[in-house]
């Protein structure tokens, strides 16, 4: 195919299909966490609270994703706390966090000097052409950390994942553990920003996810299967947006749905014909 035989020509297209790849498998293991724990609300909420970051980031002159990473970890731990505490009830932090964050990046956006709207849509719908060898070293390092402690800490996280009042009576110290997810979630967040941007990356983290669990129970299973679906999905959507000239985000969703649709109408199929026996 034309498509990996360029990969060998251009950097830009070996690094976009790297950075899809190692994005894939950090959200399908991340995701996996989200979904069961029913953390979609606040995923969304970080996502989009690091738009304030990324504005920030634009007015000073400073790397945006440094800014956006910051903003996306203070806005985490300051949902987590505001749950915790019982200052606020989780959905009404999550709520704020999302609205306050999106309104300081619009009002530094239009206080930097020369600001157009084109400098903010490869971090709002994503641009993975962009990425650079930097990106995929710092991503597929992230990745290789993420996998490495999922393996390590697998029960303590997969426990937290179903049950947090179980996994304290087994010892388990869920207090560090969410705050220590809230931060790996918020960090991931901002590495795949550049592959699917604020308005579609949520769909990243979820509906690979999603896809597994029609299939399987087990949280094991979970992710390995939620990795593989993204991995699929985020290349052939990937190919596709290099042959139809469209935008590689958007067409990595579509790609990701349509495999969901497959999977639950095989799933009900299957749940059919069990009853039928």
């Amino acid at each position: 195919m034309e498509f990996f035989a360029d990969i060998f020509r251009y950097s830009y297209l070996a690094n976009a299909l790297a950075a899809a790849i190692l994005a894939s498998v950090l959200c399908g293991i991340i995701g996996t966490y989200i979904v069961s724990r029913r953390l979609v609300f606040l995923c969304g909420g970080v996502t989009h609270a690091s738009f304030g970051g990324l504005g920030i980031a634009f007015y000073l002159g400073v790397n945006p994703i440094g800014g956006a990473l910051l903003f996306a970890i203070l806005s985490a731990l300051g949902i987590e706390w505001a749950a915790d505490r019982g200052k606020m009830r989780e959905d009404s932090a999550i709520g704020i966090i999302w609205s306050v964050g999106m309104a300081i990046g619009a009002l530094f956006m239009s206080l930097t000097p020369g600001y157009t709207s084109g400098d903010l849509s490869s971090y709002l719908f994503g641009s993975i052409i962009t990425v650079t060898s930097t990106d995929v070293v710092l991503l597929g390092i992230l990745t290789a950390l993420c996998t490495l402690g999922a393996i390590i800490w697998w029960r303590p996280i997969m426990f937290m994942a179903f049950d947090r009042n179980f996994a304290a009576s087994q010892g388990i110290d869920t207090r560090e553990v969410s705050y220590l997810m809230s931060i790996v979630i918020a960090v991931a967040i901002v590495m795949a920003i550049r592959i699917m941007g604020i308005v579609l990356l949520l769909s990243l983290f979820t509906i690979p996810a999603v896809a597994a669990n029609a299939l399987t129970k087990s949280y094991s299973k979970i992710t390995i299967l939620a990795v593989v679906v993204a991995v699929i999905g985020a290349v052939l959507g990937l190919i596709v947006s290099y042959y139809l000239e469209v935008p590689s985000g958007a067409s990595i969703i579509f790609m990701l749905t349509l495999i969901l649709i497959a999977v639950k109408i095989l799933s009900l199929r299957s749940k059919k014909l069990k009853n039928a026996n």
